[in-house]
């Protein structure tokens, strides 16, 4: 069974390096000239048509460890963990390949803890591409680095659960295609462990209440055809079976979405900054400044090596992360997960900022994906918990755990 696994891990791994460059490569500046045109009708007709060659390959759901028929092909999480860094190579082709988040996350959630009828209603069309969705968890009014401050509140009216709140950075939200949010959101009962008081709730794009403000950019990047949204809910009512897994589990919930999420944009990651290592090296050997090519200028030798070693650290640490996900499960895995989440986001940071500083002034421009893929890792620093909070959990962890050793 490993054999047979890692043989087809290895199919899947050289048809997406062809498709990288048959399909998705070739397109990059048609996608930028849409964006920048605001063509969303164009934009969507170019993502459908590669979406549609990119599952008649089996190259969709990749993600997904688990087996769900022809819809994915079971791999691991360690080998999926290469083939996400190959498509985090141009920031829009996971979502090419039916692997961008939040809808990643969102269907493990429901595959992992939703009902029989939730995976019907929301995951099978998910699956098969057929929608999107979002996921709602950070707010303006509250630091929501600290999850327990989350007061989007829901009430019981009936059989029907009734939501309240404020949420932003609603990734995938402003996407035609969104369907439902999964919402975090803090009910009634007033249990003495704060982190059993939220609820994960699937909410209907089309429920009633819901109010989109505005698209969040980043950077100053609108983040085209999805967006990030600042939503209102207000009064939203929804069936009480839409509750996942149960009342009081968010956190839960949060913390299996959250443990393969964080290889997932790590991985991508590391394929970006990879890719802003592999230009860096062409801008150096190919200009010349006080007589000598960038590339032997000690500096610019300093920074490409530097580079490499930081790449190659932080991809055997996600790697190392992903790997055991797969043999203990998140939970064992929480220490290797906080390390990875801290480590890859500067280092892509880093590794990127050199490669701007390599190309000078173009570094800056829309001549090269620099700037969008800076914008990116600066944002990673943030998604999924800011940095400061991993450092505070796995500093608090190692201390406990290396004192016991004295």
């Amino acid at each position: 069974m490993l054999s047979q696994s890692i043989h087809s891990s290895s199919k899947i791994h050289d048809q997406l390096l062809k498709f990288m460059d048959t399909s998705v490569y070739p397109n990059e500046l048609i996608w930028d000239e849409l964006i920048n045109n605001g063509d969303t009708a164009q934009l969507l007709g170019l993502l459908e048509s590669l979406k549609k060659d990119a599952r008649a390959l089996g190259l969709w759901n990749l993600f997904l460890p688990k087996n769900y028929g022809a819809i994915s092909p079971g791999l691991s999480n360690f080998e999926y963990a290469s083939l996400a860094k190959i498509m985090g190579r141009v920031y829009w082709a996971p979502e090419v390949f039916n692997c961008n988040a939040p809808d990643t996350g969102n269907m493990e959630v429901l595959a992992k803890y939703g009902s029989e009828e939730q995976k019907k209603l929301w995951l099978d069309p998910l699956l098969k591409g057929k929608i999107r969705s979002a996921f709602a968890m950070t707010e303006p009014n509250v630091a929501s680095s600290d999850a327990t401050n989350i007061a989007t509140s829901f009430t019981r009216s009936r059989k029907s659960l009734i939501v309240n709140g404020e949420k932003w950075f609603v990734s995938g939200a402003c996407n035609n295609n969104c369907k439902f949010f999964i919402v975090m959101c803090v009910g009634e009962n007033s249990h003495e462990n704060q982190h059993q008081r939220h609820s994960m709730i699937l909410v209907p794009r089309e429920s009633s209440g819901i109010k989109i403000l505005r698209d969040m950019n980043v950077f100053g990047y609108d983040d085209l055809p999805g967006g990030h949204a600042h939503v209102v809910f207000e009064n939203v009512e929804v069936p009480e079976e839409n509750i996942i897994l149960g009342e009081g589990r968010g956190f839960e919930i949060a913390q299996g979405r959250l443990g393969p999420g964080r290889i997932h944009h790590c991985m991508r990651l590391i394929g970006l900054a990879q890719r802003a290592l592999e230009i860096m090296c062409k801008r150096a050997e190919s200009r010349v400044a006080f007589g000598k090519k960038l590339s032997e200028q000690q500096s610019v030798r300093e920074h490409i090596a530097e580079s490499l070693c930081e790449i190659e650290q932080a991809r055997l640490l996600t790697l190392d992360a992903a790997r055991i996900i797969d043999q203990y499960g998140s939970s064992a895995a929480k220490d290797s997960i906080a390390m990875i989440k801290i480590v890859a986001p500067s280092m892509a940071c880093r590794v990127i900022d050199r490669a701007i500083q390599t190309h000078g002034a173009a570094g800056l421009s829309q001549d090269t994906f620099l700037a969008r893929a800076y914008s990116l890792a600066r944002s990673v620093k943030l998604a999924d918990g800011p940095d400061q909070v991993h450092m505070m959990q796995l500093g608090r962890n190692t201390a406990r755990k290396l004192a016991q050793l004295q």
